[in-house]
């Protein structure tokens, strides 16, 4: 049964760590006053938040690491939200040390590059973690949307429950499962490490940013080849955002591709659902177990 990490209390801590790109301390600061002002925790600030990198890092490796192994291991810290993604989450997951993390796990927050920490932590200790919004989506009173709040009621222990609208692609049905995935570029690119993960009789979600449609097609094929779709239990495409196209182009958009390559599998389906690198992006929670119920009038999502 998978381990979930104890949900927080009113004055808990949350810790901020950045182990990949640079976020500066200012773009944090309203995520920061929310947490401790609003939501009613106490916020420990990591050294590669606003740290004196010059590079797209927000530090060298060993600062990344050290900063995040510091609060994977303090003992006050009871979740880490990363204050953003980017790249390099994987070039410091191997040297990470999750001995004291398995015996008291706390909750790892955060999507786009931190696909890397989530599916690390499933795959080789069995236990949840979030995938959810991060430090930017509190700016300009994103707190108050309802995808931040998941977050918020997803630390207090609420159990989830999601819908959204039909979409002309998706495939009816329901599916129950262990729900794994995240980012499609980290996912393919994890395929064959440490840190890959199992799909069958999963619900998998997947979603990206800024690709060509042509990458898009190749890494859907390294999941279909390497065995990732063939035995789901359901599938949820998220959004796509920012994708761009060659100049002589590939033929069809995104969602085409992905029902273009998935035809052959008979598991429920649902396109458009409210995860992705926008504001729509809802907490879930990677290894809990939940139930996709697709009709042609709405898709829930409930664990």
């Amino acid at each position: 049964m998978i381990k979930t990490p104890p949900y927080l209390q009113p004055g808990d801590t949350i810790g901020i760590v950045c182990p990949a790109g640079y976020m500066s301390l200012e773009k944090a600061a309203e995520c920061i006053r929310v947490l401790r002002e609003e939501w009613g925790y106490n916020v420990k600030i990591g050294k590669t938040l606003g740290g004196a990198s010059t590079t797209y890092f927000s530090g060298t490796d060993e600062e990344r690491l050290t900063d995040l192994q510091q609060m994977l291991d303090d003992d006050e810290v009871k979740a880490i939200l990363c204050g953003r993604g980017g790249y390099g989450t994987g070039r410091i997951i191997e040297q990470l040390d999750f001995k004291k993390f398995k015996k008291n796990p706390k909750w790892i927050i955060g999507f786009s590059d931190i696909t890397v920490l989530h599916s690390h932590l499933y795959s080789n200790y069995y236990i949840a973690s979030l995938h959810a919004p991060m430090a930017a989506a509190f700016n300009e009173a994103g707190y108050i949307n309802r995808y931040v709040q998941s977050l918020r009621s997803a630390l207090q222990g609420t159990w989830a429950r999601y819908t959204c609208e039909p979409h002309p692609f998706n495939r009816t049905g329901e599916a129950i499962g262990e729900l794994v995935g995240g980012n499609l570029s980290l996912i393919a690119h994890l395929v064959g490490s440490d840190s890959d993960i199992k799909t069958k009789g999963r619900i998998l979600f997947l979603e990206d940013i800024g690709e060509y449609s042509y990458n898009i097609d190749r890494m859907m094929y390294q999941l279909k080849r390497s065995g990732k779709l063939k035995n789901l239990a359901g599938l949820i495409i998220g959004g796509f955002t920012d994708m761009k196209d060659t100049e002589r182009p590939f033929g069809k958009d995104v969602y085409e591709i992905i029902r273009d390559i998935i035809e052959e599998y008979n598991y429920p389906v649902c396109f458009g659902f409210p995860v992705s690198h926008e504001k729509e992006n809802y907490a879930l929670k990677i290894g809990a177990g939940y139930k996709l119920k697709i009709t042609k009038s709405r898709v829930l999502l409930e664990e």
